[in-house]
């Protein structure tokens, strides 16, 4: 079991980078989908040319639609683009800084090669909140601080490396990340209730499928991929809100002693 406990999930995924940039191409490739279906094909034509009632709800579900997919690619890009927190360089605990200040008869210098040679403060992965030392980036670890294998680098309170922003996930973005998937899941939602209608219209009435191979190709995998994320997100941010409430991250567990 202690074996078990000490294998790093994400490890798996290291020769998986390259993946990381075909999902942001995926992620753009189902925002086209939706937005073809929802804006060109289902309520867009509604909006130009229906009834008054018609024009009204078009209207409300293609701002709120709009406004969603907004909010849900700018966090989205933040996740991206944000570092989510390095190590400085040379950092060292705060109580070391205190030993070195009580200790008049060693210089820096010594200071220095004796942690790295016996790092009395430095513990292994699981031992609390101590001060570690990361051997692949030779600089200290503060508490929470993990080394990510895909990055090659420690980042602060790493939750997890996630493929689909070909970034980790850590202190400086985890709030967007949680953020992106809220947004997420009530675009996704949306998408589900507004295609509902013409999904379901479609089958139902002859006089709909007129319409091109294409377009009805795009509405049914429009609908699929939206109703599938939304359930999954769901999952997700349950579980998130889980980590949140109780002030630990995703990776944690796997360290735990």
């Amino acid at each position: 079991m202690e074996c078990f406990r000490r294998v790093n999930p994400f490890r798996a995924c290291a020769g998986l980078r390259v993946l990381g940039y075909l999902m942001l191409a995926l992620v753009a490739a189902i925002v086209a989908v939706s937005y073809y279906a929802v804006v060109v094909y289902a309520w867009g034509p509604l909006l130009l040319g229906g009834g008054g009632g018609s024009v009204a709800a078009a209207a409300i579900v293609l701002a709120a639609f709009h406004l969603l997919l907004i909010m849900m690619l700018w966090c989205y890009l933040m996740v991206v683009f944000t570092d989510p927190g390095a190590v400085p360089e040379n950092w060292r605990h705060a109580a070391e800084e205190d030993d070195m200040d009580e200790s008049n008869t060693r210089t820096i210098s010594n200071d220095v090669a004796t942690d790295i040679v016996n790092p009395p403060l430095f513990t292994s992965e699981g031992q609390g909140n101590a001060s570690r030392y990361c051997s692949r980036c030779q600089n200290g670890k503060p508490p929470r601080c993990h080394h990510c294998s895909i990055c090659d680098r420690c980042v602060l309170k790493m939750d997890h490396h996630c493929v689909w922003v070909v970034n980790c996930v850590g202190a400086r973005n985890y709030k967007y990340f949680l953020l992106f998937l809220v947004y997420t899941f009530l675009e996704t939602v949306l998408d589900t209730l507004v295609l509902l209608p013409s999904f379901i219209t479609f089958f139902r009435d002859e006089s709909r499928r007129s319409s091109s191979a294409s377009d009805v190709a795009i509405l049914f995998l429009a609908f699929v991929l939206n109703l599938a994320f939304a359930l999954s997100l769901l999952i997700f941010i349950g579980m998130h809100t889980s980590l949140v409430a109780s002030n630990t991250t995703s990776i944690e567990p796997w360290f735990a002693s």
